[in-house]
């Protein structure tokens, strides 16, 4: 038994609510990197909500009616900029027949026993999941209220409720000629017991779900000024901070002399954090140029010293089998079928190797967080991406119960996961920094842009060595791969051991290994002080490129055409939805006409976060360096509720993409990062960027990914349009290298 829970109940078994000092014990466990082995997603939820708020209107967590008609949804997940407050906002209104135009969008505490994504358990927004997780949720929660209303209009005017009807946030009764508004019947309707199994519309029946109604409600507020960012709160007495961090990763400090940064005016103290050395100040101002009065000695006993170069070299050599001596590394296999001898041996059709850089998330707002620390007592005020790491490790700091951290989560300019990392680094830094200002005094931590680059938690590097050979038709006999990257489980809570599953993805269970006799998949994780993190898309943004380009390359060696080759391999793997999505971009993109003259096409297909997209891209070659046109997209993502946002989503993950790919890559140089800013980090430019057009595949399925599967199949549909116009085959990422 785990000596942090009581005794499991007699009936249900459930452990009770464990005490104030054993949830402190539980949340430091947590916060530590340890797992709660047994224990269920409800009960640690529970547990990591002890001293949260549980006072909740009549139509429970998450949604509210206002007297004068207006429904309010509460929405569990951080809006940065993907849009999915409207997707959220429009189950509600679906099942409840809400006005649409009355409809606003809330953010919610934070709560993980009440507001847990289903997806990992605590309450946080990634994977492509804020949509998927809250389908059944949020769908029950406005039929539920739905409910409600019928009820209370049908005890209110007596006649029966199978007869009544509701629209546009109106209840009526035909046959008498009543009808309230949901304002006029709240009161009533509160009082009415909420069903526990409401009936849900059947999907044929909606009239807001899947149309183009379905807009951003946040894009006034955000055009006008008016939405509200970490940069815009400004609170009485409040402090600003900034933050000295080594130059290499794992370093410590060692010394350092503040006498000149206290000389800054403005200045209000110079103390040691364990990630730096803090300045703060009355503004960002003094903050920032006492930070750069500060004399620093780090100790760079522990840190990383090794540069790209020979990182990357390491990593080649440990795919080839040339690990050093010493090393206690493992090799985990991820997929095996047949003779793994086989895949290693006789005459390769193809033998190549992939090298991928580390990725910035480069979002367009850099990290920042507001703290107000009192005591025990501690409210954080920012973006918040997981929210309940946040409350952990910020109880760990100040010994609260994580639950009675408050957190106002605000909107975000982005994240693409950086602002989700098992530390919650910045925000923790903005912790210890309020904690030693104490008595309630707001602090503000700013990073500027170069910190947020040279901060660390990229995406890794990886390396990945391919071993094909053939049938007589050409098509995959046997496939060795192998994986070297660093392990993003490492200081997880959920474990951290063993294979990292998302190195893999997108490898394992690819249609392209089903349809192979014989597979030998393995994966090693070497050790660096370089903190390396999920990026959109996360494995996707490496292994999406290896398979795609390697199956043109095979097709390209078998003399077929790419999309003939996949359609094969897809029959042979059973890979429905795969050949649907290159079939719809296809033919939407002409595929089987001649390009566009001086163009070239290229395809991939990549299924990732339950969703399946393909693309043509028309490339060609501009001074050198590859220029995307037209981008035609086709994407299976389940029920479509906002085809608006489907394709916003499509448009921009194309771009984030197709910029990390053309330009995109942290490069380090004696362990220090060169890269600070985006004169160095090349990202895409307006004029730069293609035409995209997204088609969805009609679907009756629960809604799946949207906000990263959009982001893969960009970088190998443009290698494949290389290859096609004779360029050599893409070994290495960015294409641009300059």
């Amino acid at each position: 038994m785990n000596p942090y829970f009581n005794t499991p109940d007699a009936k249900t078994g459930e452990r009770s609510v464990p005490t104030r000092r054993q949830a402190l014990g539980i949340g430091a466990t947590l916060a530590g990197g340890a797992l709660l082995i047994g224990c269920s997603p409800a009960m640690i939820g529970k547990v990591l909500s002890v001293g949260a708020p549980h006072d909740f209107g009549a139509f429970g967590p998450f949604l509210k009616v206002s007297p004068d008609g207006a429904v309010t949804v509460m929405s569990k997940h951080i809006e940065f900029g993907q849009g999915n407050h409207a997707g959220l906002a429009a189950m509600v209104a679906e099942e409840m027949d809400a006005d649409w135009d009355r409809v606003r969008v809330e953010q919610s505490a934070a709560n993980a026993a009440v507001y847990a994504n289903a997806s990992f358990g605590m309450q946080g927004t990634g994977g492509s999941s804020a949509i998927s997780n809250s389908w059944m949720q949020l769908r029950k929660a406005g039929a539920a209220a739905r409910a409600m209303f019928v009820q209370a209009a049908a005890t209110t005017w007596s006649v029966p409720a199978r007869d009544i009807t509701v629209q546009n946030g109106v209840v009526s009764h035909v046959a008498s000629g009543k009808q309230a508004h949901f304002g006029e019947l709240v009161t009533a309707a509160a009082k009415v017991t909420p069903p526990q199994a409401p009936v849900l519309k059947d999907p044929k029946a909606f009239t807001l779900i899947g149309t183009d109604r379905v807009r951003r409600k946040d894009s006034l507020a955000k055009s006008t000024g008016a939405a509200r960012f970490t940069q815009d709160v400004h609170l009485p007495r409040m402090l600003t901070a900034m933050v000295a961090h080594p130059r290499r990763f794992g370093a410590k400090v060692a010394a350092f002399d503040a006498t000149a940064a206290k000389a800054i005016p403005g200045v209000v103290d110079v103390f040691q954090i364990p990630s730096g050395v803090a300045v703060v100040a009355d503004n960002t101002w003094a903050a920032r140029k006492g930070r750069d009065a500060l004399t620093v000695k780090w100790d760079d006993a522990k840190a990383e010293k090794r540069g790209s170069d020979q990182l990357r070299a390491e990593w080649t050599a440990l795919a080839g089998g040339k690990a050093p001596a010493d090393t206690k590394l493992k090799w985990y296999p991820f997929e095996a079928r047949g003779d793994a001898a086989k895949a290693a041996s006789g005459e390769a059709a193809i033998e190549i190797t992939y090298d991928f850089p580390f990725l910035a998330h480069a979002s367009m707002e850099p990290l920042n967080c507001v703290a107000i620390v009192d005591g025990n007592s501690a409210r954080l005020i920012h973006g918040s991406q997981i929210p309940t790491l946040d409350q952990l490790n910020t109880a760990k700091i100040v010994g609260a119960l994580p639950g009675a951290i408050d957190i106002e989560t605000l909107f975000a300019g982005g994240s693409f996961g950086r602002r989700a990392n098992f530390q919650s680094d910045y925000v923790a830094e903005c912790v210890h920094i309020a904690k030693h200002v104490g008595k309630g005094r707001p602090v503000k931590l700013v990073w500027t842009r170069e910190d947020d680059m040279t901060g660390g938690y990229y995406r890794p590097l990886v390396h990945h060595a391919v071993r094909v050979t053939v049938d007589k038709d050409g098509y995959p006999a046997t496939w060795r791969h192998r994986v070297v990257a660093q392990s993003l489980g490492k200081g997880s809570p959920m474990g951290g051991g063993g294979l990292d599953p998302a190195a893999v993805e997108g490898i394992k269970d690819s249609p392209y290994l089903k349809a192979t006799p014989v597979v030998d998949g393995q994966a090693i994780h070497p050790d660096s002080p370089i903190p390396v993190l999920w990026l959109r898309s996360v494995g996707a943004t490496h292994t999406a490129f290896v398979m795609e380009h390697t199956i043109d390359q095979l097709a390209k060696r078998a003399a077929k055409d790419p999309v003939d080759y996949r359609r094969a391999l897809y029959a042979r793997a059973g890979a429905t939805r795969h050949l649907a999505v290159l079939n719809l971009a296809c033919e939407k993109a002409g595929w089987g006409t001649p390009a566009p003259a001086g163009w070239s096409r290229g395809v991939a297909v990549h299924e990732s976060f339950g969703s399946v997209v393909a693309q043509v891209a028309e490339v060609r070659l501009e001074n050198g360096e590859p220029r995307v046109g037209r981008v035609v997209t086709a994407i299976d993502c389940g029920v479509a509720i906002s085809p608006d946002q489907i394709a916003a989503q499509m448009e921009g993950g194309t771009c984030y993409g197709l910029s990390a790919a053309l330009f995109g890559k942290i490069t380090l140089k004696d362990g220090e990062v060169v890269e600070h800013n985006f004169d160095a980090y090349r990202v895409l430019r307006h004029n730069e960027a293609p035409t995209v057009e997204t088609y969805i595949v009609p679907s009756a399925n629960p809604p799946t990914g949207v906000g990263e599967p959009g982001m893969p199949v960009i970088a190998p549909a443009v290698a494949n349009a290389l290859l096609a116009m004779g360029q050599p085959p893409t070994t290495s990422l960015p294409f641009v290298k300059a």
